[in-house]
């Protein structure tokens, strides 16, 4: 068969571009060897969520008495928890599928296998293409930890696939969005539960008071956090497994029934290539790629976690619409694939774009920055949110927004107005003349942004 494109990958950066490949006049193939949808719909985003928001319903209802509700004795089958996730992933994969068949995209449900730059093994088939765009995602990345192939040690998929992963004592081997996000929902679900995360602060990369205030939250709720904790070993015993691993104290140990290794991920290349073809990966294996995607053979693209950046669905599919945009000539994308917020979803929740003041810091900028704290909010206060915040980050010169860093109820939500105004160059003066409703969560920003020039009527000022 010949094609215009080939996509080979069915999750977010590989759909979308199919999609859009097919919108832009190219005749399309998508090749996928599991189910439409990829990872973030089959073994995460999509899961970890539905599994969070029962997980906060049930914690929620144990807090009814405080609202003036009074309940019987509350409880969860963990099995129909799951089977209502399952239903979820299953709705939403059908919705994939009729999308990629209303757009004319021919799927084929089969390894792919690059041969040359313009040929791609799809199982038994062979096809042929102007370009070929590689999204093929990644998998779970298993660090050589002696007893890491011990029975009760798992991945990620374990925990999101078919029933899931049931136990009282879960320890989690890494404390970075997939760690917290588990560690919140075996939390609410009353587990008892451990984080050990290597780096001094759980969510390394996020800005250090998200990290105090979330490592204070999951400590009230129960979870016992190591940090600056490197993992030596996993051991079999008569009442499960042992973690033994070295903090600034020592030696230590931590008992649990299942261990969750969620270290990071790597690229999913297995098989990918044919014997003597490939293209350029660095040390890691992941794919390296251009400003415009192409790889070192210029016929091929590559987006998303398999090229090593931002491992995010958002971001992949930004990167995949970009890049069938430069492959039929446009010269600039319609999606800033650039400027990517990032959310994790505990509770409350985080999100951030652009840069924190910290690391305007380390480029030597100047900046000026806002906060919030959401406990004078009202609708925080009305639906009994925990403490949270909204720090904004002015370029001091300019005055434009530079980033945003929100760690309050719905933040994954409010983050879209930030990125807009990021993305557009916004100054202070121009969020602070938007007037958003009352009582709303959203109140926060302006108070933030009004913080940032001293003078929030609301809060005590916090310009530094």
């Amino acid at each position: 068969m010949q094609y215009d494109l080939i996509v080979i990958g069915g999750g977010p950066g590989g759909y979308v571009s199919a999609i859009r490949a097919s919108q832009l006049g190219m005749k399309t193939a998508l090749v996928e060897k599991r189910e439409l949808g990829g990872t973030c719909l089959n073994r995460g985003c999509i899961p970890t969520k539905t599994l969070m928001h029962t997980a906060n319903l049930y914690r929620e209802a144990g807090e009814g008495e405080a609202l003036g509700l009074q309940f019987g004795e509350t409880g969860y089958d963990f099995e129909k928890i799951h089977q209502r996730k399952n239903d979820v992933v299953a709705q939403l994969r059908d919705g994939i599928g009729q999308l990629l068949k209303a757009n004319k995209v021919d799927v084929y449900q089969a390894a792919g296998k690059i041969v040359d730059g313009n040929t791609v093994l799809a199982g038994e088939e062979t096809l042929t293409a102007g370009h070929i765009l590689i999204a093929s995602g990644s998998v779970p990345a298993v660090p050589p930890i002696k007893g890491a192939d011990l029975p009760g040690v798992v991945t990620s998929d374990a925990m999101l696939e078919e029933a899931g992963v049931n136990c009282e004592r879960l320890l989690i081997i890494g404390g970075g969005v997939i760690g917290v996000e588990m560690a919140s929902i075996y939390a609410s679900l009353g587990k008892q539960v451990t984080i050990v995360e290597a780096a001094e602060k759980i969510l390394p990369p996020m800005d250090r008071e998200i990290s105090q205030n979330l490592s204070m939250i999951l400590k009230k709720r129960g979870v016992t956090v190591f940090t600056s904790a490197m993992v030596n070993e996993i051991s079999k015993t008569d009442g499960g497994l042992m973690c033994h691993f070295t903090d600034k104290k020592g030696e230590q140990t931590a008992e649990a029934d299942v261990v969750l290794i969620s270290v990071g991920r790597k690229p999913c290349t297995a098989g990918l290539f044919a014997d003597g073809f490939s293209v350029e990966q660095n040390e890691r294996g992941f794919i390296q790629v251009d400003e415009k995607f192409r790889t070192s053979v210029p016929t091929i693209c590559a987006v998303g976690d398999v090229t090593g950046r931002m491992q995010l669905a958002h971001a992949a599919e930004a990167q995949g619409i970009a890049a069938v945009e430069f492959i039929s000539g446009m010269e600039q994308a319609t999606v800033n694939h650039e400027l990517v917020p990032s959310c994790v979803y505990t509770t409350p929740e985080i999100a951030s774009v652009g840069i924190t003041a910290d690391e305007a810091k380390k480029l030597g900028r100047e900046v000026v920055t806002g906060k919030y704290v959401m406990n004078g909010n009202a609708k925080t206060v009305i639906e009994m949110q925990d403490r949270g915040f909204i720090k904004v980050v002015f370029d001091k010169e300019t005055d434009v927004i530079v980033g945003a860093q929100l760690m309050c109820a719905r933040a994954t939500d409010l983050i879209t107005e930030l990125v807009t105004a990021v993305s557009l160059g916004l100054t202070r003066e121009q969020l602070a003349r938007t007037m958003r409703p009352h009582p709303t969560f959203c109140e926060g920003i302006t108070e933030a942004v009004e913080a940032a020039a001293g003078h929030s009527i609301h809060t005590a000022p916090s310009r530094r």
